[in-house]
């Protein structure tokens, strides 16, 4: 079973795939891993990669869909199946892995996008507060700090601050819309409501990749 992970910041992404790695035995495949594991490992793709890192430049498409191409070539992959997480992140990703798979006679099996409305995720991630003297986090909503609290005492990181949230989706949604279009003409996306409890977004994760096997 090969498939995709998508969705927005705040999303619960990483919760449902560790969930779906622990239920289905499938290879975690993340963008972060990969990469960290090509430089360690000192393949021909990673050294390449540390190159540009090393230089403070981004990592071209044609390294980043190198290391992938190398980490789906691994024999776990074809033993266990994967979930991909964080990439593609750009259409043409999006066509480099079509490639990379067919070369590597695998073929996508589904995406599941956890859905979420950016409303919510505003409110979901910008609630999070810092107590100046302790630096203990708090969220104002989920996880507020005990009694009548006065709010003089906390102070928001600038990324946490919601026109910062906001620019950040913005910039999430016009990345992974036309990737998320793209698979959906090829009919491979189910959509996940991610706003429900963590337990019940699963059991809609089980029965999506249930009709996906």
């Amino acid at each position: 079973m090969y498939l995709l992970i998508m969705g927005l910041p705040g999303a619960g992404k990483g919760t449902q795939a560790a969930k779906i790695v622990d239920a289905y035995g499938v290879s975690h495949i993340s963008t972060g891993d990969m990469f960290r594991a090509a430089m360690k490992n000192q393949t021909q793709m990673g050294k390449l990669a540390k190159s540009y890192i090393d230089k403070g430049e981004l990592v071209p498409d044609e390294v980043t869909n190198g290391i992938v191409k190398e980490r789906l070539a691994e024999s776990d992959i074809k033993e266990n199946g994967f979930l991909l997480d964080g990439y593609p992140r750009t259409i043409d990703q999006a066509k480099a892995l079509d490639q990379i798979l067919t070369d590597l006679d695998l073929s996508l099996d589904g995406v599941i996008n956890i859905d979420v409305n950016p409303d919510s995720l505003i409110e979901r991630l910008s609630g999070r507060i810092i107590h100046k003297e302790t630096g203990e986090t708090f969220h104002k909503i989920f996880n507020p700090p005990a009694g009548d609290y006065n709010q003089d005492d906390y102070y928001q990181r600038e990324d946490d601050k919601p026109e910062t949230v906001k620019r950040r989706l913005d910039v999430n949604i016009a990345q992974g819309q036309p990737i998320l279009d793209y698979y959906r003409e090829k009919d491979l996306v189910t959509d996940i409501e991610g706003n429900q409890e963590i337990d019940q977004v699963f059991e809609d994760v089980k029965k999506a990749i249930d009709n996906i096997k």
